[in-house]
Protein backbone atom coordinates (compact mmCIF):
# COMPACT_ATOMS: atom_id res chain seq x y z
CA UNK A 1 0.00 0.00 0.00
CA UNK A 2 1.47 3.21 -0.98
CA UNK A 3 2.00 5.73 2.24
CA UNK A 4 3.45 2.81 4.59
CA UNK A 5 6.38 2.89 6.12
CA UNK A 6 8.72 0.30 6.65
CA UNK A 7 8.23 -0.75 10.60
CA UNK A 8 11.23 -1.34 12.91
CA UNK A 9 9.66 -0.24 16.06
CA UNK A 10 10.25 -2.80 18.96
CA UNK A 11 6.82 -2.44 20.31
CA UNK A 12 4.04 -1.70 19.23
CA UNK A 13 5.44 -3.41 16.69
CA UNK A 14 4.60 -3.90 12.77
CA UNK A 15 1.80 -6.45 12.25
CA UNK A 16 0.85 -8.55 9.23
CA UNK A 17 -0.90 -6.25 6.33
CA UNK A 18 -3.24 -9.50 5.52
CA UNK A 19 -4.21 -8.91 9.16
CA UNK A 20 -4.99 -4.97 9.49
CA UNK A 21 -7.19 -5.62 6.11
CA UNK A 22 -9.25 -8.11 7.69
CA UNK A 23 -9.51 -5.84 10.89
CA UNK A 24 -10.30 -3.06 8.40
CA UNK A 25 -13.23 -5.01 6.58
CA UNK A 26 -14.52 -6.19 10.11
CA UNK A 27 -14.40 -3.39 12.38
CA UNK A 28 -17.53 -1.86 11.93
CA UNK A 29 -19.32 -4.84 11.81
CA UNK A 30 -18.23 -8.06 13.03
CA UNK A 31 -19.15 -11.10 10.66
CA UNK A 32 -23.14 -9.89 11.06
CA UNK A 33 -23.30 -8.99 14.56
CA UNK A 34 -24.51 -5.27 14.28
CA UNK A 35 -21.50 -4.47 16.22
CA UNK A 36 -17.57 -3.95 16.02
CA UNK A 37 -15.73 -6.21 17.98
CA UNK A 38 -14.32 -3.32 19.74
CA UNK A 39 -17.67 -2.74 21.53
CA UNK A 40 -18.65 -6.59 21.72
CA UNK A 41 -18.93 -8.03 25.39
CA UNK A 42 -17.07 -10.38 26.57
CA UNK A 43 -19.58 -12.54 27.57
CA UNK A 44 -21.07 -12.41 24.42
CA UNK A 45 -21.02 -15.46 21.60
CA UNK A 46 -19.42 -13.81 19.45
CA UNK A 47 -16.08 -13.63 21.98
CA UNK A 48 -16.42 -16.24 24.19
CA UNK A 49 -15.79 -18.16 20.17
CA UNK A 50 -12.99 -15.63 19.17
CA UNK A 51 -11.64 -16.76 22.97
CA UNK A 52 -11.97 -20.42 22.32
CA UNK A 53 -10.16 -20.55 18.90
CA UNK A 54 -7.09 -18.09 20.20
CA UNK A 55 -6.82 -20.43 22.69
CA UNK A 56 -7.23 -23.67 20.76
CA UNK A 57 -4.54 -21.83 17.89
CA UNK A 58 -1.78 -21.28 20.68
CA UNK A 59 -1.93 -24.27 21.63
CA UNK A 60 -1.97 -26.12 17.73
CA UNK A 61 0.94 -22.96 16.36
CA UNK A 62 3.25 -23.47 19.67
CA UNK A 63 2.86 -27.37 19.61
CA UNK A 64 0.88 -27.75 22.80
CA UNK A 65 -1.25 -30.32 24.96
CA UNK A 66 -4.33 -29.58 27.18
CA UNK A 67 -2.31 -29.96 30.11
CA UNK A 68 -1.19 -26.39 29.28
CA UNK A 69 -3.31 -23.86 30.95
CA UNK A 70 -3.49 -20.49 27.92
CA UNK A 71 -4.51 -16.87 29.53
CA UNK A 72 -4.95 -14.07 28.13
CA UNK A 73 -4.09 -11.51 30.55
CA UNK A 74 -3.59 -7.30 31.07
CA UNK A 75 -0.59 -5.90 32.51
CA UNK A 76 2.31 -6.62 29.92
CA UNK A 77 5.13 -8.51 30.25
CA UNK A 78 6.30 -6.06 33.38
CA UNK A 79 3.40 -7.34 35.68
CA UNK A 80 4.55 -10.84 34.97
CA UNK A 81 7.54 -10.36 36.94
CA UNK A 82 5.83 -9.34 39.63
CA UNK A 83 3.05 -12.13 39.19
CA UNK A 84 5.31 -15.42 38.51
CA UNK A 85 7.37 -15.20 41.99
CA UNK A 86 4.20 -13.75 43.74
CA UNK A 87 2.74 -16.97 42.76
CA UNK A 88 5.16 -19.33 42.89
CA UNK A 89 8.35 -18.57 45.08
CA UNK A 90 6.49 -17.54 48.33
CA UNK A 91 7.41 -19.24 51.83
CA UNK A 92 10.75 -17.90 51.86
CA UNK A 93 11.71 -20.18 48.90
CA UNK A 94 14.47 -19.01 46.75
CA UNK A 95 14.26 -18.45 42.85
CA UNK A 96 16.98 -18.33 40.30
CA UNK A 97 17.43 -15.69 37.76
CA UNK A 98 19.44 -15.41 34.38
CA UNK A 99 20.23 -11.62 33.84
CA UNK A 100 21.08 -11.09 30.14
CA UNK A 101 19.65 -7.89 29.51
CA UNK A 102 17.90 -5.05 30.50
CA UNK A 103 14.58 -6.69 31.46
CA UNK A 104 16.15 -9.69 32.36
CA UNK A 105 17.11 -7.56 35.28
CA UNK A 106 14.11 -5.96 35.98
CA UNK A 107 12.27 -9.05 36.89
CA UNK A 108 14.93 -10.31 38.64
CA UNK A 109 14.19 -7.16 40.83
CA UNK A 110 10.53 -7.25 40.89
CA UNK A 111 11.17 -10.76 42.28
CA UNK A 112 13.37 -9.62 45.20
CA UNK A 113 10.67 -7.81 46.31
CA UNK A 114 8.68 -10.96 47.34
CA UNK A 115 11.43 -13.40 47.53
CA UNK A 116 14.81 -14.34 48.03
CA UNK A 117 17.44 -14.23 44.27
CA UNK A 118 19.95 -16.47 43.32
CA UNK A 119 21.33 -14.65 39.96
CA UNK A 120 22.29 -18.03 37.89
CA UNK A 121 24.60 -16.28 35.52
CA UNK A 122 24.76 -12.77 34.66
CA UNK A 123 26.17 -10.59 31.75
CA UNK A 124 25.77 -7.17 33.07
CA UNK A 125 30.02 -6.41 33.57
CA UNK A 126 29.96 -7.50 29.99
CA UNK A 127 27.16 -4.68 29.05
CA UNK A 128 24.99 -7.50 28.22
CA UNK A 129 26.66 -8.47 24.81
CA UNK A 130 26.56 -12.18 25.37
CA UNK A 131 23.75 -15.03 26.49
CA UNK A 132 25.74 -17.82 28.36
CA UNK A 133 26.62 -21.12 27.83
CA UNK A 134 24.68 -23.69 29.54
CA UNK A 135 27.47 -24.74 31.53
CA UNK A 136 27.15 -20.94 32.97
CA UNK A 137 24.23 -20.77 34.32
CA UNK A 138 24.63 -22.37 38.30
CA UNK A 139 21.09 -22.58 40.71
CA UNK A 140 20.42 -24.46 43.63
CA UNK A 141 18.57 -27.67 43.33
CA UNK A 142 15.74 -27.03 45.32
CA UNK A 143 15.01 -23.53 43.19
CA UNK A 144 10.88 -22.63 43.15
CA UNK A 145 12.32 -22.22 39.44
CA UNK A 146 14.55 -20.80 36.67
CA UNK A 147 13.89 -17.65 34.92
CA UNK A 148 15.73 -16.09 31.71
CA UNK A 149 14.65 -14.05 28.95
CA UNK A 150 14.70 -15.62 25.30
CA UNK A 151 15.61 -12.89 23.54
CA UNK A 152 17.05 -9.35 24.92
CA UNK A 153 15.40 -6.60 23.17
CA UNK A 154 17.33 -3.71 23.87
CA UNK A 155 20.65 -5.35 23.52
CA UNK A 156 20.04 -7.95 20.77
CA UNK A 157 20.93 -11.08 22.03
CA UNK A 158 19.10 -14.95 22.31
CA UNK A 159 19.40 -17.63 23.76
CA UNK A 160 19.56 -20.34 20.78
CA UNK A 161 19.82 -23.68 23.56
CA UNK A 162 17.90 -23.89 27.06
CA UNK A 163 19.26 -25.41 30.14
CA UNK A 164 17.98 -28.68 30.77
CA UNK A 165 16.41 -27.97 34.43
CA UNK A 166 15.58 -31.54 35.79
CA UNK A 167 12.62 -30.86 38.80
CA UNK A 168 13.28 -27.38 38.25
CA UNK A 169 10.37 -25.54 36.85
CA UNK A 170 11.82 -23.25 33.65
CA UNK A 171 10.33 -20.02 32.84
CA UNK A 172 10.42 -17.64 30.20
CA UNK A 173 10.36 -14.25 29.18
CA UNK A 174 9.57 -14.55 25.51
CA UNK A 175 8.07 -11.31 24.66
CA UNK A 176 9.87 -10.19 21.60
CA UNK A 177 10.88 -13.99 20.16
CA UNK A 178 7.69 -16.07 20.60
CA UNK A 179 6.81 -17.76 17.78
CA UNK A 180 9.32 -16.99 15.85
CA UNK A 181 10.75 -20.19 14.77
CA UNK A 182 10.78 -24.13 15.98
CA UNK A 183 10.95 -24.51 19.52
CA UNK A 184 10.04 -27.20 21.65
CA UNK A 185 7.61 -24.70 24.13
CA UNK A 186 7.15 -27.87 26.40
CA UNK A 187 10.67 -28.06 27.94
CA UNK A 188 8.99 -24.65 29.73
CA UNK A 189 6.63 -24.63 32.87
CA UNK A 190 5.90 -21.22 31.85
CA UNK A 191 6.35 -18.70 29.75
CA UNK A 192 4.60 -15.05 28.61
CA UNK A 193 4.95 -12.90 25.83
CA UNK A 194 3.39 -9.19 25.31
CA UNK A 195 1.95 -9.37 22.46
CA UNK A 196 2.88 -6.32 20.90
CA UNK A 197 5.80 -7.63 18.87
CA UNK A 198 5.14 -10.71 17.37
CA UNK A 199 1.32 -11.86 18.35
CA UNK A 200 -1.03 -8.51 18.01
CA UNK A 201 -1.39 -5.13 19.60
CA UNK A 202 -0.37 -3.71 22.52
CA UNK A 203 -2.93 -4.56 25.58
CA UNK A 204 -2.65 -8.25 25.89
CA UNK A 205 -0.03 -10.39 27.36
CA UNK A 206 -0.19 -13.86 26.73
CA UNK A 207 0.72 -16.73 29.77
CA UNK A 208 1.29 -20.29 29.47
CA UNK A 209 1.29 -22.59 32.34
CA UNK A 210 1.42 -26.21 32.76
CA UNK A 211 -1.74 -27.52 34.67
CA UNK A 212 1.34 -29.35 37.17
CA UNK A 213 3.41 -26.20 38.13
CA UNK A 214 -0.17 -24.29 38.17
CA UNK A 215 -1.16 -26.53 40.99
CA UNK A 216 2.01 -25.38 43.01
CA UNK A 217 0.99 -21.42 43.00
CA UNK A 218 0.00 -20.25 46.35
CA UNK A 219 -3.81 -20.60 47.26
CA UNK A 220 -3.84 -16.85 49.21
CA UNK A 221 -3.24 -14.57 46.89
CA UNK A 222 -5.91 -11.80 46.13
CA UNK A 223 -7.87 -13.07 43.13
CA UNK A 224 -6.61 -10.58 40.56
CA UNK A 225 -3.19 -11.35 41.42
CA UNK A 226 -3.29 -15.54 41.29
CA UNK A 227 -2.77 -17.31 37.90
CA UNK A 228 -5.33 -20.02 39.20
CA UNK A 229 -8.42 -17.32 39.00
CA UNK A 230 -7.75 -16.31 35.37
CA UNK A 231 -7.07 -20.64 34.45
CA UNK A 232 -10.39 -21.59 35.93
CA UNK A 233 -12.31 -19.03 34.29
CA UNK A 234 -10.63 -19.07 30.42
CA UNK A 235 -9.51 -15.33 31.28
CA UNK A 236 -12.67 -13.96 31.38
CA UNK A 237 -12.87 -13.53 35.49
CA UNK A 238 -12.68 -9.57 34.20
CA UNK A 239 -13.50 -7.91 31.37
CA UNK A 240 -10.42 -9.04 29.21
CA UNK A 241 -8.33 -7.13 26.29
CA UNK A 242 -11.25 -8.32 23.78
CA UNK A 243 -9.77 -6.04 20.86
CA UNK A 244 -6.08 -7.41 21.29
CA UNK A 245 -7.00 -10.91 21.82
CA UNK A 246 -9.18 -10.55 18.44
CA UNK A 247 -6.21 -9.45 16.38
CA UNK A 248 -3.88 -12.15 17.94
CA UNK A 249 -6.42 -14.95 16.59
CA UNK A 250 -5.92 -13.26 13.16
CA UNK A 251 -2.14 -13.43 13.47
CA UNK A 252 -1.96 -16.89 14.98
CA UNK A 253 -4.08 -17.16 11.44
CA UNK A 254 -1.72 -15.33 9.66
CA UNK A 255 1.01 -17.60 11.02
CA UNK A 256 -0.47 -21.40 9.92
CA UNK A 257 -0.85 -19.19 6.55
CA UNK A 258 3.00 -18.93 5.90
CA UNK A 259 3.50 -22.51 7.07
CA UNK A 260 3.05 -22.97 10.88
CA UNK A 261 6.53 -22.16 12.70
CA UNK A 262 9.03 -23.63 9.80
CA UNK A 263 7.64 -21.04 7.69
CA UNK A 264 8.51 -18.10 9.62
CA UNK A 265 11.55 -19.58 10.46
CA UNK A 266 12.58 -19.91 7.43
CA UNK A 267 11.72 -16.61 6.60
CA UNK A 268 13.12 -14.98 9.64
CA UNK A 269 16.55 -16.97 8.97
CA UNK A 270 16.56 -14.86 5.07
CA UNK A 271 15.56 -11.78 6.73
CA UNK A 272 18.82 -12.22 9.19
CA UNK A 273 20.90 -13.81 6.78
CA UNK A 274 20.65 -10.88 5.15
CA UNK A 275 21.16 -7.54 7.48
CA UNK A 276 23.83 -9.07 9.45
CA UNK A 277 25.65 -9.84 6.60
CA UNK A 278 25.27 -6.26 5.29
CA UNK A 279 26.76 -5.23 8.90
CA UNK A 280 29.50 -7.60 8.32
CA UNK A 281 30.14 -6.62 4.86
CA UNK A 282 31.64 -3.22 6.59
CA UNK A 283 33.30 -4.03 9.53
CA UNK A 284 34.81 -0.59 9.28
CA UNK A 285 32.06 1.07 9.43
CA UNK A 286 28.73 -0.82 10.50
CA UNK A 287 29.66 -2.64 13.62
CA UNK A 288 26.96 -5.39 15.65
CA UNK A 289 28.08 -4.96 19.52
CA UNK A 290 26.43 -8.51 20.36
CA UNK A 291 28.81 -11.55 20.33
CA UNK A 292 28.04 -13.40 17.29
CA UNK A 293 27.61 -16.65 18.84
CA UNK A 294 23.89 -14.65 20.49
CA UNK A 295 22.98 -12.49 17.66
CA UNK A 296 19.41 -12.03 18.13
CA UNK A 297 16.77 -12.79 15.03
CA UNK A 298 14.32 -10.44 16.04
CA UNK A 299 16.37 -7.28 17.48
CA UNK A 300 19.44 -6.33 15.15
CA UNK A 301 21.77 -3.82 16.88
CA UNK A 302 23.90 -1.93 15.20
CA UNK A 303 26.82 1.15 15.68
CA UNK A 304 28.16 3.51 13.38
CA UNK A 305 31.38 4.96 13.66
CA UNK A 306 30.40 8.05 15.57
CA UNK A 307 26.57 9.44 17.11
CA UNK A 308 26.61 11.94 14.98
CA UNK A 309 26.46 9.34 11.94
CA UNK A 310 23.77 7.51 13.81
CA UNK A 311 21.97 10.12 14.25
CA UNK A 312 22.07 11.43 10.69
CA UNK A 313 21.54 7.45 9.44
CA UNK A 314 18.18 7.80 11.60
CA UNK A 315 17.15 10.75 10.30
CA UNK A 316 18.16 9.83 6.53
CA UNK A 317 16.34 6.94 6.45
CA UNK A 318 13.27 8.38 7.86
CA UNK A 319 12.95 10.48 5.05
CA UNK A 320 12.83 7.15 3.18
CA UNK A 321 10.27 5.83 4.79
CA UNK A 322 12.46 3.61 7.36
CA UNK A 323 10.82 4.18 10.68
CA UNK A 324 11.67 2.91 14.36
CA UNK A 325 15.22 2.57 14.05
CA UNK A 326 16.77 4.52 17.04
CA UNK A 327 18.05 2.36 19.62
CA UNK A 328 17.26 2.20 22.98
CA UNK A 329 17.54 5.14 25.40
CA UNK A 330 20.00 3.05 27.51
CA UNK A 331 22.38 2.00 25.06
CA UNK A 332 21.97 4.29 22.21
CA UNK A 333 23.08 3.12 18.16
CA UNK A 334 20.61 1.50 15.98
CA UNK A 335 18.09 -1.32 16.39
CA UNK A 336 16.33 -3.17 13.30
CA UNK A 337 13.26 -5.06 15.01
CA UNK A 338 12.75 -7.67 12.33
CA UNK A 339 9.40 -9.32 13.47
CA UNK A 340 7.52 -11.46 11.80
CA UNK A 341 5.83 -9.23 10.03
CA UNK A 342 8.25 -7.57 8.58
CA UNK A 343 8.95 -8.76 5.40
CA UNK A 344 12.67 -9.64 3.08
CA UNK A 345 11.99 -7.15 0.42
CA UNK A 346 11.30 -4.93 3.50
CA UNK A 347 15.02 -6.34 4.75
CA UNK A 348 16.28 -5.99 1.14
CA UNK A 349 15.13 -2.42 0.76
CA UNK A 350 17.08 -1.60 4.12
CA UNK A 351 20.09 -2.76 3.39
CA UNK A 352 20.11 -1.44 -0.35
CA UNK A 353 19.70 2.23 2.20
CA UNK A 354 22.63 0.95 4.23
CA UNK A 355 25.22 0.39 1.21
CA UNK A 356 24.06 3.91 -0.21
CA UNK A 357 24.37 5.38 2.81
CA UNK A 358 27.94 3.90 3.83
CA UNK A 359 29.33 5.03 -0.24
CA UNK A 360 28.36 8.92 0.79
CA UNK A 361 28.66 9.77 4.29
Amino acid sequence: MSGRNINFNPGPAALPLDVLKIVQEELLDYRGSGLSILESSHRSKEFEAINDQTIALVREVLGLDEDYHVLFLGGGASTQFALIPMNFAGDGRTAAYVDTGSFANKAMKECEAVSTVHVAFSSKEEKYRRVPDMNEIRYPDDAAYLHLCSNNTIEGTQFWQFPDTGSVPLVADMSSDIASRRLDYKQFSLFYAGAQKNLGPAGVTLVVIRDGFLATARKDLPSMLSYKTHADSKSLYNTPPVFAVYVMKLVLEWIKSKGGLAGVEKLNEAKKDLLYGAIDAAPDFYVGPAEKSGRSWMNVTMRLPTEDLEARFIADAKKEGFVGLKGHRSVGGIRFSIYNAVSLEDIAKTVDFMDRFRRSA
